[in-house]
């Protein structure tokens, strides 16, 4: 069996649970492979996530999708990423946004997802380097925002970057457990929707956890 074809079986697997036509596609499209390690090419269209390298890994493709289905993107959004990893994530985002602005604390994974996305001709990705304050303050509002790493709470500096009626997901909870909340923002406060119970590494920053 080709990679095609696995990666055809394992949309195939996830539209029993993702029903956006779009978000299957654009999972269709970006080659995963592409993504990770040689080493772990093989297994990459099982549904777990893979080893990256410095301690991180490239999400479960379910949560993937979920995700960015989550997220409900028409094409004209401009979407913020926290999380860069391998890429991967503002690969499929990038199918289905105007334009996507993705950051990493991981100078070396930062350089590498920023190369891997330059080579698929990704010309609508742009990959910074994380600084102190959590999120892209420079280029803010963005009308969705996609955490892949987990919060205490949801960050108030994340919810002033967010357009009103904009979408987040961020998963929220301890540091070992945690619900992948869908929060709109509104004129006043937020909403938070729970889509299901996840694990991730915690968000390092001002209204996350600190470094140490």
């Amino acid at each position: 069996m080709t990679q095609d074809d696995e990666r055809e079986r394992l949309v195939n697997y996830l539209s029993r649970e993702i029903r956006d036509d779009k978000v299957l596609d654009a999972m269709r499209r970006v080659r995963r492979e592409l993504f990770v390690p040689p080493q772990e090419r093989l297994r990459a269209y099982e549904d777990r996530p893979l080893p990256i390298g410095e301690g991180q890994t490239i999400s479960q493709p379910f949560i993937v999708a979920l995700m960015t289905q989550a997220l409900n993107l028409s094409g004209t959004e401009k979407v913020l990423e926290l999380g860069a990893g391998s890429g991967y994530q503002a690969a499929i985002l990038a199918e289905l946004a105007r334009e996507v602005v993705t950051v990493e604390r991981v100078k070396s994974l930062a350089d590498h997802a920023r190369l891997t996305l330059k080579n698929l001709g990704c010309a609508n990705v742009r990959v910074y380097l994380a600084e102190e304050t959590l999120g892209w303050p420079a280029e803010a509002p963005y009308e969705a925002i996609m955490v892949t790493a987990a919060a205490p709470q949801v960050p108030p500096n994340l919810l002033e970057q967010l357009t009103v009626g904009g979408r987040m997901v961020i998963p929220v909870g301890s540091m070992w457990d945690q619900d992948l909340l869908l929060v709109v923002k509104k004129k006043k406060g937020f909403t938070a929707n729970s889509l299901t119970p996840c694990r991730f590494v915690p968000l390092i920053g001002e209204g996350a956890w600190s470094d140490d």
